[in-house]
């Protein structure tokens, strides 16, 4: 079964279930990979999804990355990549699959710059998140295309548009 507790160290805008919101896109993201069945899987499978703000995303960025600065959204993984086949068929309770954290500020100003409401943007990038935790990755061309049209099918579930769809 599959959990994502939610957890606002900063207010966020919108009058949004942040919630519900975080839990419909690491189920959308989670359910194009072939990892789709730890959502009902025996153990509890639980992913923490932080809403925090610039300084606290900065400092973890800086501990974690080595990079002295924000960034809009950072995972962290709990099961190695090459482990995520055995789980289902673990008999331990639970299973934390990763952390991922989003920084209210910097997200706030990437949906601005992209004429999108800031749920959208951060459902983007927990949708992102999610991929990253069950191993994906945009270190090279087709690593960056094959998880772009995860996240582009996981966001068009959820009656979102295409992030990387170029305007005019």
């Amino acid at each position: 079964m599959l959990s994502v507790e939610t957890h606002q160290a900063a207010p966020w805008p919108d009058p949004l279930d942040w919630d519900a919101r975080a839990a419909e896109a690491v189920a959308a993201a989670l359910a194009l990979t072939p990892w789709a069945g730890l959502a009902d899987a025996a153990p509890l499978v639980e992913i923490a999804v932080r809403l925090t703000d610039d300084a606290e995303v900065q400092a973890l960025n800086r501990d974690f990355r080595g990079k002295d600065r924000p960034t809009n959204v950072l995972s962290f993984p709990q099961v190695q990549a090459d482990l995520l086949d055995t789980l289902s068929n673990s008999d331990d309770g639970e299973i934390l699959l990763g952390d991922i954290v989003l920084a209210r500020e910097t997200c706030a100003r990437e949906a601005a710059g992209k004429a999108v409401p800031i749920a959208d943007h951060a459902t983007h990038l927990i949708v992102h998140g999610t991929l990253h935790l069950v191993g994906y990755d945009h270190l090279d061309d087709p690593a960056a295309d094959a998880m772009e049209a995860l996240e582009v099918k996981a966001l068009a579930s959820l009656g979102i548009a295409n992030p990387y769809a170029v305007q005019d």
